[in-house]
């Protein structure tokens, strides 16, 4: 029988309400004369967040690579498909459960890997694996997170967790051994290997404002290699001190380390299959031949994505080749989306054409730059709220593809 996470059977959880309950709770405190603090309008949370935060900051989680077609081209493409209600549909309100790697999730959506969350609020990585926590939803820590792996897990209690990895090159497979053991005794539980991101993109607002977290004398986006065991060990026996007598040096070592500027082959995912007894997801695939590569070499999700159109530029929206790469491996691994996704209805989209759950990135940092945990739960709340009545009002009664599939869809760009 496979285990759940965050469902009413689990003793260590309480199960959240109804997502759509969330609007109530606004209205009665409406009732009191009491507004809510944050807008609940999605696009307005960029804007907000622009406001409150560093040149630098801002322009490191909105920037994109070049002139941001990609970026632009995936948020266009939600706006292809239109969705189709049916009426007279006998059912209550719709079961968000979703099922991936034989675990059952209570909603299709996770949070994205984003590194240095604390330029964006003090509490960074904690606050967002806190606030996943809460609203029972799965998150993704990244490599180049601001926090170790090991509080974040402590932050995340009981919460499901997974571990996204920023890929050493081989000879410095020692240290990928420790990120892979470190994450598993802390009880991630997936691994999610990032492909497209060996090296930074070329993004103007980063390079107009001359700025990156990890080449600064702090640990912002390298406290994972600062709390790693064998990444100090070398350090200290290449340099003759430990880390914190040169914290520069050992910044952009590190950041060298996990951005390397060559990509591995896929001879190599061996190498983790051997070191990782979980399941193992390849992000970023856009292209249906990587997809049958990724099951010949027997990997068990990919995640369609091109990184938020922050790597590549003038790149094809993942959206556009998400149905494609469904029907071609949807029936031998776990698909899973992520790019461009801003409101309840780019979730639905998603889940229709193909994928199995949907990564949410850029909106829970803006939220997390507002309020903090609490910005983040709000984000998260609303995007569940959005999600849950927009499937109840068009008489879609579950996520799963029996009921969400492309026949709730219709193009409208032709």
């Amino acid at each position: 029988m496979s285990s759940q996470y965050h469902s009413k059977s689990d003793s260590n959880s309480v199960a959240s309400p109804t997502p759509y309950t969330y609007e109530n709770e606004v209205y009665q405190a409406g009732l009191k004369g009491q507004k809510p603090s944050l807008t609940f309008n999605c696009l307005e949370w960029e804007k907000l967040a622009k406001d409150k935060l560093s040149a630098e900051a801002y322009g490191y989680v909105w920037g994109s690579a070049g002139i941001r077609d990609t970026d632009d081209n995936n948020k266009k493409a939600f706006k292809k498909w239109g969705i189709v209600p049916s009426r007279l549909v006998e059912s209550g309100l719709p079961d968000l459960k979703t099922s991936l790697f034989g675990e059952t999730y209570d909603y299709p959506i996770a949070l994205a890997p984003v590194g240095v969350q604390r330029i964006f609020h003090l509490d960074g990585e904690t606050a967002t694996a806190k606030a996943a926590q809460q609203e029972h939803v799965t998150y993704i820590l990244s490599t180049a997170s601001a926090s170790s792996i090991e509080d974040v897990a402590e932050a995340n209690g009981n919460g499901c967790r997974w571990f996204q990895l920023y890929w050493p090159l081989n000879e410095n497979n020692d240290i990928t051994v420790s990120l892979l053991s470190r994450a598993k005794s802390a009880g991630y539980k997936v691994l999610v290997v990032t492909l497209d991101t060996y090296i930074l993109g070329w993004r103007p607002s980063d390079l107009d404002n001359g700025y990156s977290p990890f080449l600064r004398p702090d640990n912002i986006g390298v406290e994972m290699g600062f709390s790693d065991p064998v990444y100090r060990r070398k350090f200290q026996e290449k340099h003759g001190k430990a880390i914190e007598e040169d914290i520069g040096t050992a910044a952009a070592e590190w950041a060298h380390t996990i951005f390397p500027g060559i990509s591995h082959g896929w001879e190599d995912i061996k190498f983790l299959q051997d070191h990782w007894d979980g399941p193992i997801v390849l992000k970023g695939i856009q292209t249906v031949a990587d997809a049958e590569k990724a099951v010949e070499y027997g990997v068990q999700g990919i995640v369609v994505s091109n990184h938020g159109g922050r790597q590549q530029d003038g790149g094809i929206a993942s959206l556009d080749v998400l149905p494609e790469i469904a029907d071609a491996v949807g029936d031998k691994l776990e698909i899973i989306f992520d790019s461009g996704v801003r409101c309840g209805a780019d979730i639905v989209k998603a889940l229709a054409l193909g994928a199995k759950m949907v990564l949410i990135g850029r909106p829970y940092v803006y939220g997390l730059a507002l309020q903090g945990e609490a910005g983040v739960r709000h984000v998260l709340k609303s995007l569940l709220g959005d999600l849950d009545l927009n499937l109840h009002l068009s008489g879609i009664s579950s996520v799963s593809p029996r009921h969400l599939n492309r026949s709730v869809l219709r193009r409208t760009d032709s």
